[in-house]
């Protein structure tokens, strides 16, 4: 497994939280900073991926 994958997985848990801290607590700052984490987790856990299905080809 790709450590991209790995570190996108955690920037997305990391921004789910602070999503649901800035709702909470009507900070809409952290709240986006959230939303920017969690696409940023996403994207990065994307290229991880990709990463993984290219050493897979190549490995056959």
């Amino acid at each position: 497994m790709d450590k991209d994958r790995i570190h996108g997985a955690g920037k997305q848990v990391s921004g789910t939280v602070k999503d649901a801290a800035g709702k909470v607590t009507g900070n809409t700052r952290l709240e986006a900073e959230g939303k920017i984490e969690k696409t940023e987790g996403k994207v990065q856990s994307a290229i991880g991926k990709a990463k993984d299905a290219a050493r897979d080809t190549l490995r056959d």
